[in-house]
């Protein structure tokens, strides 16, 4: 990553001019000129943030894009992002009932229950890779490079495995996820009997065990990323400017859990999911530039794409690839060259496998963290609404 990059604050000026100059004298409506102010200050932050993680995300380079790593450090830029929100929110009380505001969080949190459903979704690509490594471990113990000879039985179990994981892989595609049938969702099933009573504080259907095989994630992310317009006019004067930070939040929940979706296997999976990136904030720049890297990383891959562009299992599709075209012809006893092309083959299955044993149980329990920190925000969120709207 280019550590010679500096960010400039001019599009932080600019945008503190612009909503100034929206509000203008309705400032004086709402309170003193100290807390617009503190107000402003506590917003270009916020705004700073999201853009300095963000950044950094988009200037990756093409190794790094994408993969379980990178994935890691997306989901700490939403952590972190999303605990700014939430300190803002307890800050401002005062100011979460007032129309048009309160509809704003409303539908924030309405998206908030479909972002859970796709981190279940994201978890269970995570153990269908976990499957493919499964399979693929069996071929590496097939094709030992160890070994003093490999036999035609070697090779007959080689390819076996080989022919199971495309059949697994091919059902997957077709059926959606067989995880789909037990998805273990983050939370728990709540056996209390005021257990319905208590879904306003913030409990959602996503906390149930299964998500349904109509369930769909391309179109739960367009249904995320419908009616999400960048406020305007009245609305951030009557918001106190509090709405731009709370649609801020709202796209970067969509945004991020479109990148999940794009970059792990889960079912009807999809990047083409409409939603424009608007220009007039300081984040936009390096989200459009994450967006369309993104995009051409998909065109790059082609039909492959299919299963995911998380890069490890992009790799993992060229070393089955050489692998399957290697056994397809061996004969044994292997050539001097035949044995070298299967040892290049296997070291390379055998990364990708140390990669995946490796980062594959933080990246989940990563996600878990993610689950729990939507729904307590979602929690705390709905609670402090419904608290103001009572005053």
């Amino acid at each position: 990553m280019p550590s010679d990059k500096q960010v400039s604050p001019m599009p932080f000026v600019s945008f503190r001019r612009s909503i100034l100059t929206t509000r203008g004298d309705n400032a004086h409506s709402v309170g003193s000129s100290h807390d617009f102010d503190s107000q402003d200050s506590e917003m270009e932050s916020f705004q700073k943030l999201v853009f300095n993680r963000f950044h950094e995300l988009s200037v990756a380079n093409d190794d790094e894009l994408l993969s379980i790593s990178w994935i890691q450090r997306l989901l700490d830029a939403f952590a972190c992002c999303q605990e700014e929100f939430r300190v803002i929110l307890c800050n401002k009380k005062a100011f979460i009932s007032k129309p048009p505001l309160d509809k704003f969080l409303s539908e924030f949190f309405d998206r908030s229950i479909k972002a859970l459903d796709i981190c279940n979704a994201t978890r269970d690509g995570i153990e269908k890779i976990r499957q493919w490594k499964n399979h693929l471990e069996i071929v590496l113990c097939a094709l030992d490079s160890n070994q003093k000879m490999i036999s035609e039985g070697h090779i007959r179990r080689a390819r076996k495995a080989l022919m199971d994981l495309a059949i697994f892989m091919l059902d997957d595609k077709e059926t959606g996820s067989v995880f789909s049938h037990r998805n273990r969702s983050f939370g728990r099933l709540q056996k209390n009997k005021d257990h319905h009573n208590r879904r306003g504080s913030g409990h959602s259907r996503s906390l149930s065990w299964s998500v349904p095989n109509s369930w769909s994630a391309s179109k739960q992310l367009q249904s995320m990323a419908n009616n999400l317009v960048a406020p305007r006019g009245t609305e951030l004067a009557a918001a106190n400017g509090l709405s731009v930070v709370v649609f801020t939040m709202s796209f970067i929940l969509m945004f991020v859990f479109w990148t999940l979706v794009v970059a792990f296997p889960c079912q009807d999976r999809g990047h083409q999911v409409h939603f424009t990136i608007p220009r007039q904030f300081p984040w936009s720049t390096p989200l459009f530039l994450l967006h369309s890297r993104i995009i051409d990383e998909s065109k790059k891959r082609g039909r492959r794409d299919s299963n995911g562009l998380l890069k490890e299992i992009y790799q993992m599709e060229k070393c089955i690839n050489r692998i399957t075209d290697l056994v397809d012809s061996a004969q044994s006893p292997l050539t001097e060259e035949q044995r070298k092309d299967v040892r290049d083959g296997i070291q390379e299955l055998s990364l990708f496998c140390e990669v995946c044993k490796a980062e594959l149980d933080p990246l989940d329990r990563h996600l878990r963290e993610v689950f729990r920190k939507i729904m307590s925000c979602r929690t705390e969120g709905l609670d402090l609404l419904g608290k103001a709207a009572q005053t």
